[in-house]
């Protein structure tokens, strides 16, 4: 996997690349640098809001962060948006862990 200052130059070339700010996203996040990680994936989420994981993963981030609220938000658009663009595995996925932040 490419490093993170990699795919930031690469990000240089293609700053409106959904799927790099997606990868820079998640590379930030595994390394728990998760408010960048967000602003990756509200970056992703501006090219391209039918990303659903990039919401999915942006509300773990901000779990990680105790916005508890935020994600519950993100999470009920996760929802939304894989129903509306037909991808039911990442609307139920999100559904499970909404639940989960809930119970």
């Amino acid at each position: 996997m490419p490093t993170i200052a990699q795919l930031e130059a690469v990000l240089k070339t293609e700053p409106d690349d959904a799927f790099l700010l997606y990868g820079l996203a998640q590379a930030h996040a595994k390394e728990g640098e998760h408010e960048t990680a967000i602003s990756y994936y509200d970056r992703c989420l501006e090219q391209d809001a039918t990303t659903c994981y990039a919401h999915y993963h942006k509300a773990r981030s901000l779990e990680s962060i105790g916005k508890i609220a935020d994600a519950r938000a993100e999470l009920e658009l996760c929802a939304q948006v894989g129903d509306q663009v037909g991808d039911a595995k990442a609307a139920s996925e999100a559904l499970e862990y909404l639940a989960a932040l809930e119970a």
